[in-house]
C-alpha cells in the first residue's frame, strides 16, 4: 500500500459526506444568527423589560417613602 492510497480514501470519504454536512451546518447557523431573536425570546425580551420598569417604579416608591420618612437615609453608612 502506498502512502498515497493511505490519505486518499479517507479524503475522499471526508469530501463526499462528512464536509457538505459541515457547509449546510455552517451556513444554516449563520443564517439563525442573521435573523435577530425568535419570537419566543422577543417575547421573553419583552416581559423581562416590563419587570424592570415595574421594579424602577417600586424602587422609587420606596425612596421617595423613605426620603419622606428619614431624609438622611442616602447619607448613612454603616
Amino acid at each position: 500500500m502506498d502512502i498515497h492510497e493511505i490519505i486518499f480514501v479517507p479524503l475522499i470519504l471526508f469530501m463526499i459526506f462528512v464536509a457538505p454536512i459541515w457547509v449546510i451546518m455552517h451556513y444554516r447557523s449563520k443564517n439563525k444568527i442573521g435573523q435577530g431573536l425568535s419570537d419566543q425570546e422577543l417575547s421573553q425580551l419583552n416581559e423581562l423589560a416590563q419587570r424592570a420598569e415595574k421594579m424602577a417604579d417600586r424602587i422609587k416608591t420606596l425612596e421617595a417613602i423613605l426620603d419622606a420618612e428619614s431624609p438622611k437615609w442616602r447619607t448613612q453608612h454603616d
